[in-house]
């Protein structure tokens, strides 16, 4: 039985029987409210594509593979009606692709809950799976973390991505392809 409804329900019990006092005192000690000063997120894309690669490429909350951002791009670039992408990833306008298998930086101890933003924190996950998680524990949500990937095995398609952009140098005109073409040749 989950024990904060229990909580929960000595409370309201408290509070029929008219001990308000009582009530908020076992509020305070069994179920504390906490401020937590919310840190800025600042970690930049060069920080992002290093955990990206220390990751594996891998959702560290499911096990999927995931692929470089660029690549993606890449797809759409040639296949815009059948891959199609827009700069803000409106669902209705945007391959599920994008939020399905593009990387992205999550906490794992929400800031929003007192984590810090630094490397120690982050781990790769799908944007999808960095929405459904948002401001949750691990435990909260029931989720677990995985094992990195290992870049022998998958490398979320950086070197197929590059060789294309290097085949296709006209793909550089696409500020977006540019910017993660830069950033994985750095790697």
């Amino acid at each position: 039985m989950n024990e904060k409804a229990l909580i929960i329900r000595d409370v309201a019990n408290l509070l029929l029987n008219g001990k308000n006092d009582k009530a908020r005192s076992v509020l305070s000690r069994e179920y504390p409210y906490g401020f937590n000063k919310v840190q800025e997120r600042k970690y930049t894309d060069s920080e992002k594509i290093r955990i990206f690669f220390r990751d594996g490429f891998i959702d560290r909350y499911t096990g999927d593979r995931l692929v470089i951002p660029g690549m993606l791009k890449v797809l759409s670039y040639y296949f815009p009606e059948k891959f199609p992408y827009h700069p803000h990833w409106k669902m209705e306008e945007t391959h599920i692709a994008y939020w399905e298998l593009v990387p992205t930086i999550d906490h794992v101890i929400p800031i929003a809950l007192g984590g810090d933003d630094n490397e120690e924190n982050w781990v790769t996950t799908s944007m999808l799976h960095n929405a459904v998680k948002s401001n949750w524990t691990l435990e909260q949500i029931g989720w677990n973390l995985v094992e990195r990937g290992d870049l022998e095995e998958w490398d979320g398609l950086a070197r197929s991505f590059i060789d294309i952009v290097d085949a296709d140098t006209q793909l550089l005109d696409d500020q977006y392809i540019s910017k993660w073409y830069r950033l994985a040749k750095r790697k």
